[in-house]
């Protein structure tokens, strides 16, 4: 039997890097792509897999791409799991999930990530953590008035807002982007861009629900400092220079990433 779960990846020409995630999903019983309107081969990689393209157009407003799907697809189970398209599976993966959705009081998962950068795979530094597997109707991803704050079509900062228990996975997945470093470079501009606008945003709507990570993040900003903290924090504190050179290169293209986002903040208030 295949495993209970809908898979939903989000992609804009990722011809890339999707074989190597859709290879992995076989065992799971229902996945849809969602496409922002792909010029490469994406379209016709998903064809040769059989898996179910589904086209969307962003109007640049609420709701992106993940919440759209949570609102207008009709899924077969009751388990959701959200990937990116530079995001694999694995077996330990597969069979933790297949046990765990089986018996728990649970209404999502946390999941950790075995990350490579330029080819090489990081033990060391900053983790990265996602909140991917949920139950479908225990919530769904932070409602953000984004007005074409940029082009940024899929939820990427925003987390899932849920009603309930959250538990954590401990096989994790593999998050490995074969684009290269002139995509990660233009991929984190846009980012900063909208995490300047999002902390604007947050400065004049006090109701909104933050996660101690996001607090600490946005607290730092006022200070002019986070550059340099995350720095020390994730190559000193959490032992990133153990990766070698691609440790280090790390750290400094996350550390340029929030003074991109300091400086915008400058620029957006002037």
């Amino acid at each position: 039997m295949n495993i209970p779960v809908t898979v939903i990846v989000s992609v804009k020409n990722e011809e890339k890097n999707l074989p190597s995630c859709l290879t992995q999903l076989s065992e799971f019983d229902e996945v849809f792509i969602i496409d922002s309107g792909s010029t490469d081969r994406t379209p016709e990689i998903v064809k040769d897999f059989g898996y179910t393209l589904v086209n969307f157009e962003w109007n640049g407003k609420f709701p992106k791409k993940r919440n759209w799907a949570l609102r207008n697809l009709s899924f077969r189970n009751d388990w959701i799991l959200f990937l990116d398209a530079d995001e694999q599976v694995t077996s330990e993966f597969i069979k933790e999930v297949s046990l765990k959705i089986l018996s728990t009081d649970d209404v999502g998962f946390l999941i950790s990530y075995h990350n490579f950068f330029m080819g090489k795979k990081l033990r060391f530094g900053d983790k990265m953590t996602k909140l991917s597997l949920f139950r479908k109707g225990a919530g769904e991803y932070e409602q953000i008035e984004e007005d074409s704050w940029s082009y940024l079509d899929m939820e990427v900062h925003e987390h899932p807002i849920l009603k309930g228990k959250i538990g954590v996975l401990k096989s994790p997945l593999i998050h490995n982007d074969y684009k290269g470093l002139e995509k990660y470079i233009e991929r984190h501009n846009a980012y900063s861009t909208w995490e300047a606008k999002r902390y604007l945003q947050l400065k004049r709507d006090r109701k909104v629900n933050l996660t101690f990570r996001q607090k600490l993040k946005y607290g730092l900003l006022e200070t002019g400092f986070l550059p340099y903290f995350y720095f020390i924090g994730a190559y000193f504190f959490k032992l990133g220079f153990l990766d070698g050179i691609e440790g280090y290169y790390l750290a400094q293209y996350k550390k340029q990433y929030f003074f991109q986002i300091q400086t915008k903040l400058k620029e957006f208030k002037s």
